[in-house]
């Protein structure tokens, strides 16, 4: 029995197999000339079969009604198109457009001039970029919560192509301006980012000690199902060099998606691709050439971080405030902020404490002796008389 989350995965890759008889060139065209038929037939032909789909809504005061809906062939085979055509836009934007855009943009530095006509298509490909990151984040959505009814807003929307946006095209010109400069190191830069990314989920699961996956697809083999969970890692690593997945794969899953909300692994990318952004600019500075006379680098490198930031600002506000299942959340992002503060406020007194305690016993023996101590007071002799041996006196 094929689990829900790796259906939607299958959908996609089914012209990979050869049970698609349209090529991989001709699926495309193929599913939108099925998606036309189905359209056109869709209220002259009675479905003799429908399908009950049941889902939950959001909890409203602690409780969640389940609704139940029919779904008939027709509509399915619609859901099961549009599914695919947006996993497609996820491999064509970030397997496609992204290092196109990345060439454009080089190719543009180095001739110090921007025609009409590339900037248009630069403008496509960042868009492109962009899209294909939006569908991740709803794809991430409706994976995690499949049994919720899931209703993303406008102003959802919104704040992640704003958070997208400034994350991958600070992202790309980061990556254009140090390969202007250092060509043989960035190599290394992208090939430890990549295999990083690509070998992180099989690690995971090689530490796990679980079973090979044998649930993807019946009709496929062992080296089948290897050649398939290859590309999804190698799709995972190519996204990740650009910007955060939001789909994190775990292959010891059955599900092949880790449905678990890790704020840690987000804090974690998040800080080690700023520090990275950081030293790529400070290596940018240190060794540009000439064909940055006229920039103002500082200034430069200030913005870019400044926008990345911005991204991550985006970020915290789409989980705070516009994120469609935040009900679900066990903590906020603003508990979270709080619960960090407030640990990072407990280090610091403690280090000050400490900090005391060492210095009050760095005192000298001398100070310690020449500073009274009840036992030295009451062991020297008393010159003050009591009025009965006054009086015998």
């Amino acid at each position: 029995m094929i689990s829900h989350a790796v259906w939607h995965w299958k959908q996609y890759f089914r012209p990979l197999y050869l049970e698609d008889r349209g090529a991989c060139l001709f699926g495309p065209v193929k599913r939108c000339f099925e998606v036309f038929c189905i359209y056109c037939q869709s209220n002259h032909v009675e479905e003799p079969y429908v399908s009950i789909i049941k889902k939950r809504q959001m909890p409203r005061n602690g409780l969640s009604e389940e609704i139940e809906r029919e779904v008939g062939q027709a509509e399915g085979k619609l859901f099961t198109h549009r599914s695919a055509f947006s996993r497609a836009s996820v491999i064509q934007a970030f397997l496609g457009s992204a290092p196109q855009l990345t060439l454009q943009l080089y190719i543009s530095t180095l001739q110090r001039k921007v025609t009409i006509t590339r900037c248009f298509f630069m403008v496509l490909s960042l868009l492109s970029i962009v899209y294909g990151a939006l569908r991740c984040n709803i794809l991430a959505i409706k994976i995690k919560y499949d049994e919720y009814l899931v209703k993303v807003k406008p102003l959802a929307y919104v704040c992640i192509f704003l958070w997208r946006s400034f994350e991958i095209a600070t992202r790309v010109v980061v990556l254009v301006l140090f390969t202007s400069v250092l060509k043989a190191w960035v190599v290394m830069i992208i090939l430890i980012n990549f295999l990083s990314f690509f070998f992180y989920p099989w690690i995971l699961f090689w530490c796990s000690g679980s079973p090979f996956p044998e649930n993807i697809e019946k009709a496929l083999s062992r080296v089948g199902t290897t050649i398939v969970l290859c590309f999804l890692t190698f799709l995972y690593a190519g996204i990740n060099m650009f910007c955060w997945s939001a789909v994190q794969l775990k292959i010891n899953n059955p599900d092949l998606i880790s449905k678990s909300q890790n704020w840690y692994q987000l804090l974690v990318y998040y800080m080690l691709r700023f520090v990275e952004n950081a030293f790529l600019l400070l290596m940018w500075y240190l060794y540009k050439t000439d064909i940055y006379m006229y920039v103002c680098a500082p200034l430069l490198i200030l913005q870019l971080l400044i926008g990345y930031c911005t991204a991550i600002l985006f970020m915290l506000v789409f989980y705070q405030f516009f994120h469609p299942c935040k009900k679900l959340f066990s903590t906020s992002v603003s508990e979270g902020l709080q619960e960090w503060l407030r640990c990072v406020c407990c280090d610091c007194r403690r280090q000050k404490s400490c900090e005391s305690v060492g210095k009050a016993d760095l005192r000298s023996p001398a100070d310690i002796d020449e500073t009274p101590s009840s036992s030295k007071i009451s062991s020297m002799p008393s010159e003050i008389l009591n009025p009965n041996e006054f009086c015998s006196i």
